[in-house]
């Protein structure tokens, strides 16, 4: 990100973002709990699940699309997994409730599954995983989305970006942790695109005649009105085997709906038959392994490290210095975002002063 946008220190972000759920009626703990999803996401270098999604909170709390109380229910439930509905609550906090759940499942008896239903957009995929992690397990997270992406030989937006997100402890500081949405590259990246005024790569989207656009903002305005999608991870057609992204995505979309009843495709998209906004009815599933349960937890440790240590030392395309695993280059930005803060872009800027504006948090001296 180019040094000319100012930055701002993590620990000031992260408290700003608290007290703006505060702000908009989020209890104190749920606050901080949706904070910190969203920081680590600023943190890790992802843009588009972080400050820049502040907004779309805060939007839809005051439109009533979303519930900043959070009801979390469990309907129904065995030793081993467990159903939810998030009654459109805060998705961060339905999503750490329902990993802790899985986590405490698994410590007592191997494993913990946790599906969820009418939950809302609950940050990055990873940060589940993580939980997982730092208990010392195997995680895994996954969740349907807003329609974006169309099915192979199709053009119309059906299914979510609908992200896998798996992690597992290592021997090394850092995690292998995988996190990707399985179209091409996800929703939030066009958002980021068009906040900073630029235009996305050919290949990543279609309009509704099949043909490519790059303008990030046309895309995004184009899901709503059916006229346009994302491509699958592959891309079109069959030839890069973009059937693989579609039906990786159709996974997702069956463990985020079918297990808890939940809606999915186009009853996600927000937007009711008579044309007004409604909830998203997202839905999760989250599952979590426990390593003693089938091994040492240091023995695992060490081969998985093994594993990625061997990937990294293996040959090297030309021109290339290294390669990277999943999550490492996220673990490198952690370090150096600690220590040189969050960059901010014009456009979320003026969003950071709207809401600080809205909601009276005059404390906050911003460099913008």
């Amino acid at each position: 990100m180019p040094s000319e946008y100012p930055r701002v220190p993590v620990e000031t972000l992260y408290s700003f973002m608290r007290d703006v759920f505060i702000g908009c009626g989020v209890p104190v703990d749920d606050a901080a709990t949706c904070a910190d999803v969203l920081i680590t996401s600023d943190r890790r270098g992802i843009e588009s699940h972080g400050i820049g999604r502040l907004k779309l909170y805060f939007d839809r709390i005051r439109k009533g699309i979303q519930q900043p109380t959070t009801n979390f229910e469990i309907i129904r439930e065995t030793p081993t997994t467990a159903v939810v509905d998030g009654h459109h609550g805060m998705g961060q906090v339905i999503g750490v409730r329902s990993m802790e759940l899985a986590i405490a499942k698994a410590q007592k008896f191997g494993m913990g599954s946790v599906a969820v239903r009418n939950s809302t957009h609950f940050g990055i995929a990873g940060y589940y995983p993580l939980m997982a992690i730092k208990a010392g397990m195997i995680g895994m997270a996954f969740t349907n989305a807003r329609p974006s992406i169309a099915p192979t030989f199709g053009v119309q937006p059906m299914l979510g970006t609908n992200p896998i997100a798996f992690g597992a402890p290592t021997d090394e500081d850092c995690p292998f942790l995988f996190d990707g949405a399985t179209s091409i590259t996800q929703r939030g990246k066009f958002e980021v695109l068009a906040r900073k005024g630029q235009p996305a790569r050919p290949g990543w989207a279609i309009n509704d005649r099949g043909e490519t656009i790059t303008d990030a903002e046309q895309v995004l305005q184009g899901f709503a009105r059916d006229a346009a999608a994302l491509l699958p991870l592959g891309g079109a057609g069959e030839d890069l085997a973009g059937y693989k992204g579609y039906d990786l995505a159709t996974i997702v979309e069956i463990l985020s709906a079918s297990l808890q009843q939940g809606k999915f495709l186009w009853d996600l998209s927000g937007i009711a038959p008579d044309g007004k906004t409604q909830p998203n009815y997202l839905g999760h599933f989250f599952m979590a392994i426990q390593i003693e349960a089938f091994c040492p937890l240091a023995d695992f440790k060490h081969s998985t490290g093994e594993i990625i240590r061997q990937l990294r030392a293996s040959r090297k395309a030309p021109g290339q210095n290294r390669i990277f695993t999943a999550g490492e280059k996220e673990y490198y930005s952690e370090i150096e975002t600690a220590k040189t803060g969050i960059a901010i872009v014009p456009n979320l800027q003026k969003d950071i002063l709207e809401m600080q504006q809205a909601l009276h948090l005059d404390q906050y001296k911003f460099p913008f």
